[in-house]
């Protein structure tokens, strides 16, 4: 009798334990940055927004990224793309207008030739929100740092970005990669707008 129920309290310790190793593992995963399909919020302003699946979670480099993504690269494309999802308080951040013409600055056109003539912008109403979007694409030319003077070159590279205004302020959007690797993700980009909440 003595040895059954000692038998039994250690196949409980051991199913107890094996349990607890899946949670840790499920933690650790999340952290190190995993292709994820949940969703996220920032609760300090009630913003809610879907992640698409397949994108990796990235812990945001700075408190005025409310999330950070990376998307896995298309074939033949040797970098991964990038989305970030700004917030900067209520009333900051700069206009709509203010925006696209620093994001477009950010291209340049191999023959020489205008981005603002390229790039493409359009509106749209998220769930009672107003979302601006734009598309250019070109040699991506920002900053590496802001007022670091280095400056990014890299050719056929896409810009896709986006100003979601909110009653409690604007949240920018910025998608840039490689020009296939963007085009890749295009239907997830624009579910993923399309998520925009705010409760």
């Amino acid at each position: 009798m003595i040895r059954s129920i000692f038998q039994a309290s250690v196949l409980l310790a051991a199913c107890a334990l094996c349990w607890a190793c899946g949670e840790n593992g499920d933690a650790a995963t999340s952290q190190t940055g995993t292709a994820t399909s949940q969703s996220g919020a920032s609760s300090a302003t009630g913003l809610r927004f879907q992640a698409p699946f397949g994108w990796v979670e990235e812990r945001p480099s700075s408190n005025m990224r409310v999330a950070q993504y990376r998307l896995p690269q298309a074939e033949g494309d040797s970098e991964d793309g990038s989305l970030v999802l700004y917030y900067f308080g209520e009333g900051q951040g700069g206009s709509v207008q203010a925006n696209l013409d620093r994001w477009i600055g950010q291209m340049e056109q191999p023959d020489g030739g205008s981005s603002k003539e390229k790039a493409t912008t359009e509106t749209m109403t998220v769930n009672g929100l107003n979302a601006t979007l734009l598309d250019v694409q070109g040699t991506y030319t920002a900053e590496m740092m802001p007022g670091g003077g280095d400056r990014h070159n890299k050719s056929n590279y896409r810009m896709r970005a986006a100003v979601v205004e909110t009653p409690r302020g604007a949240y920018f959007v910025k998608l840039v990669g490689p020009a296939n690797t963007i085009s890749r993700w295009d239907q997830a980009y624009m579910s993923f707008i399309k998520s925009f909440e705010f409760k």
